[in-house]
């Protein structure tokens, strides 16, 4: 789990909703106030926090949302830098697409920075109607959150109790502007069609630097939006390729079906990797769980000893200096090993 997943935690769940916050315990009201309080890029994890935070993941589960960010965006030598005009060559790209990322393309927003230097470097998981893009330019981070259209009042008054609302536009689209902070900022614009979207500073923002920066952001066709994704994305029509890379040295529980994992949506790879081994993860806990209850043995020890060679799979040690995804699922993996299986162990590696 992740500082980026901590975040995302807390603001895709609307943690200033008073009747979700009456449902946790006191320090997962302590973690979400002190996590809120920080503008992403400062924003620290700490080893110590993974249990208190899965005290609050039954947020996630009730949006259906389940994501394990890295720490930072990946460097910039290895994005492309946005397109801002639609030309033959994107248009021919977009055909590479699934229609599933097409649909998503053309019902969400699709909206891009045209100042030159911003690049995308993180997205994750969009489906027709929810996903995040984000951008970044040297330490700063403009992040781009859509969500469905029927969920935003829930959302907006969440951020009343973050600070007054003023109103700003977007690319043509009305909204308002909230201030986190000196440095943090955010703007949801209204919803339009079956979404809406929320826009969130990461970084050392002013006032005057964001205004810039909004000022030239623009709607684009689905050719040049879908172009100005990072080109290692992980698409559903990349998924079985992907998938087979993660999972050379992964032992798989009885009936897991790959098929499945294009229905991770669209994912940089470290969100595509994440979501994969929590697939495995979740399959062997849950054949960990029937073995037990059969008084299967033999079963059980194949369930922990899989579990337990996580620490060996090279997807996942590949994952380490990202962020802490592999830390929180070798911890779960350890719990298990032992005989013993929390009973939050859906929401910490996101089973379904």
């Amino acid at each position: 789990m992740t500082d980026e997943q901590l975040d995302r935690m807390v603001r895709d769940a609307d943690p200033y909703r008073p009747e979700v916050i009456g449902q946790l315990d006191g320090a997962g009201q302590t973690l979400i106030e002190e996590i809120m309080s920080e503008p992403i890029a400062t924003r620290s994890l700490r080893r110590r926090l993974v249990t208190a935070v899965a005290a609050a993941a039954v947020l996630i589960t009730a949006l259906g949302v389940s994501v394990a960010l890295r720490n930072h965006p990946g460097g910039p030598d290895r994005q492309q830098a946005l397109p801002v005009t639609s030309s033959p060559s994107t248009a021919k790209a977009a055909g590479t697409y699934s229609q599933l990322v097409l649909r998503a393309a053309e019902q969400n927003p699709r909206l891009l920075i045209e100042e030159a230097g911003w690049k995308a470097t993180t997205v994750y998981g969009f489906t027709e109607d929810t996903g995040t893009i984000a951008f970044t330019k040297g330490a700063l981070q403009l992040e781009f959150n859509w969500y469905p259209a029927n969920t935003y009042p829930g959302y907006y008054e969440s951020r009343l109790k973050v600070s007054k609302p003023e109103a700003a536009t977007v690319a043509g689209l009305p909204g308002f502007r909230f201030k986190y902070s000196d440095s943090d900022w955010a703007i949801q614009l209204k919803p339009k069609d079956s979404t809406f979207v929320e826009l969130r500073t990461g970084g050392n923002w002013t006032r005057a630097r964001f205004d810039e920066v909004v000022a030239t952001i623009v709607r684009a066709d689905v050719p040049t939006w879908l172009a100005a994704l990072p080109p290692e994305i992980v698409t559903p029509g990349k998924a079985d390729e992907a998938a087979d890379k993660v999972l050379a040295d992964i032992p798989l529980p009885p009936k897991f079906d790959k098929a499945k994992l294009a229905g991770l949506g669209v994912n940089d790879p470290y969100q595509f990797t994440a979501g994969v081994t929590s697939a495995v993860g979740c399959g062997w806990i849950e054949e960990f769980l029937r073995a037990k209850t059969a008084g299967d043995q033999a079963a059980m020890k194949k369930a922990t000893d899989a579990l337990s060679s996580s620490h060996n799979w090279k997807a996942l040690k590949a994952l380490v200096d990202e962020g802490d995804w592999a830390e929180a699922f070798w911890e779960l993996a350890d719990k298990v090993a032992t005989g013993t299986v929390p009973d939050g162990y859906k929401d910490w590696i996101g089973c379904k």
